[in-house]
């Protein structure tokens, strides 16, 4: 499923490069942000909403469905932005969020694994709700300096290796 996503966003890339009349065009329809109410962020709060509780409360559907369940969020975000401002408003929005934000952001997780996968950070932790506690404290001080997916990301094996051993990991 990954490897659709990936392709799909592939995909997306490469007919935008194909036709960069269609995004440079795009400039001219800007979306009015400032006007718009806050009804449209509903699609995405319910996108949240399931993410969150989508694999707690109905987890067999959402493990079957949970592509379906987001397409289904998405296109009440963009088809409604295609009616109300045109296509080639939505059509800009769409590749924005996918060219400048989700590309972004994911060759940042990928540089951050990259680089957190070279750092070993060892010791003798026994996972302890103290202990835990600790590495929460640290990895909020971590946080204000190289952000809180890197921090995230340096802290996730120790956590997990101290916490290896418990007999109840109520929330790990």
């Amino acid at each position: 499923m990954r490897f659709a996503a990936a392709l799909t966003a592939g995909a997306v890339v490469a007919v935008a490069t194909l036709f960069p009349g269609i995004a440079l065009a795009a400039e001219a329809h800007k979306l009015p942000g400032q006007t718009m109410s806050l009804w449209w962020a509903l699609p995405f709060a319910g996108l949240l909403l399931s993410i969150a509780t989508g694999p707690l409360l109905f987890h067999r559907v959402w493990e079957h469905h949970y592509g379906k369940i987001t397409f289904f969020w998405a296109a009440l975000a963009v088809v409604p932005l295609a009616v109300a401002f045109g296509m080639p408003s939505a059509t800009e929005a769409v590749l924005h969020a996918l060219l400048t934000e989700y590309m972004s952001f994911i060759i940042l997780l990928f540089a951050l694994f990259t680089i957190s996968g070279g750092i070993l950070v060892a010791g003798n932790i026994h996972g302890t709700p103290l202990v835990n506690a600790g590495l929460l404290l640290i990895g909020a001080m971590l946080a204000s300096v190289i952000g809180t997916t890197g921090a995230s990301m340096i802290l996730i094996r120790p956590i997990l290796r101290a916490n290896d051993n418990r007999a109840f990991n109520a929330h790990v």
